[in-house]
């Protein structure tokens, strides 16, 4: 590590101390948060499984399921063996690149996320409900893989300048103590020198992406309840209503904890770190358990292909 003025300095790591104020916790901290990586690996796993062996399911919908399910797992993965490494040996060292790294991943693929919801309110709850017999002439294999590419594409962009203003503007920092993991404003506020263009290129990007998403998605869905509307039966109606109210819950959860994490960063100072860290922690682990739930089980396909792997293991034993 080269020091300057006995103040700022070039790490070549940075150390992780997990959750603030809760460190004699740590160990059975573990328990629940290692029960919940677990979960949502091999729930998010199973959906690929069950997807790529059952050809009925290669429609359009699953596929965007399987963009979920590969992007939660990066997120989850992405920071949870790092924060499990900490509760269980206190390995909380983490060098410059790997921090930057899971920086970049985090933050992408989150936006990604997000893109691919804004696809899945176009597909499911537009064109399937709208224009129920267009739905596989627009949405084709072909379509739905660049829809996956374009989010793809939208979070290396947004997201892609944040590491490199990093490196090239802020390459000094007066600490190398970073809580649970190496977000863009848990690291910026470390840095010596003017702060302010990360600042507010991080704070604009994530709530460009954010209200654009969300009204985007919050116009498809004010398609779709005028198509409900016109449905035959009452039944139908509350069935195609109590889908879509879920999936739009499962949106919010997504979006709400980050939209707060990122103001709790600049503005929150008065909020206790515990309760900050449990929060940033949110987005990258509640979802991918809840989002198997909401969007597999919820789905009467996927649901019957997983009963019959069960009975037919529960026969074979």
């Amino acid at each position: 590590m080269l020091t300057f003025h006995n103040v700022c300095s070039i790490p070549s790591s940075f150390q992780l101390t997990g959750i603030p104020g809760l460190e004699s916790l740590h160990m059975w901290l573990s328990i629940p948060f290692g029960s919940m990586y677990l979960v949502a690996v091999v729930g998010n796993v199973t959906i690929l499984a069950v997807v790529k062996v059952e050809h009925s399911l290669h429609r359009p919908m699953y596929f965007f399921l399987c963009m979920l399910a590969v992007i939660d797992l990066v997120l989850s993965t992405s920071t949870m063996p790092n924060l499990l490494g900490i509760f269980w040996f206190g390995a909380g060292d983490i060098g410059l690149d790997a921090c930057l790294a899971q920086m970049f991943l985090t933050h992408c693929f989150a936006i990604v996320e997000s893109g691919i919801f804004l696809a899945m309110a176009f597909d499911r709850r537009y064109v399937a409900i709208c224009n129920p017999l267009s739905h596989t002439t627009v949405l084709t294999h072909a379509v739905v893989g660049r829809l996956g590419l374009a989010a793809l594409f939208w979070g290396i962009l947004y997201i892609g300048p944040l590491p490199l203003m990093m490196c090239l503007r802020l390459p000094l920092y007066k600490a190398r103590v970073i809580s649970h993991s190496c977000e863009h404003m848990a690291v910026v506020t470390l840095a010596c020198g003017d702060i302010r263009v990360n600042n507010v290129y991080g704070l604009s990007i994530g709530f460009l992406v954010l209200i654009l998403d969300s009204m985007a998605i919050t116009a498809s869905y004010v398609m779709i309840l005028r198509a409900v509307m016109g449905l035959a039966t009452p039944e139908a109606q509350l069935k195609t209503l109590g889908t879509c109210g879920s999936y739009i819950c499962a949106i919010r959860i997504f979006h709400v904890p980050i939209a707060i994490s990122s103001l709790i960063h600049r503005f929150g100072h008065q909020v206790p770190p515990p309760i900050h860290t449990l929060l940033a922690n949110f987005y990258l682990l509640i979802p991918p358990i809840l989002y198997p739930i909401v969007y597999a089980v919820h789905s009467k396909q996927i649901h019957e292909r997983l009963l019959q792997i069960l009975k037919i293991e529960t026969k074979t034993k």
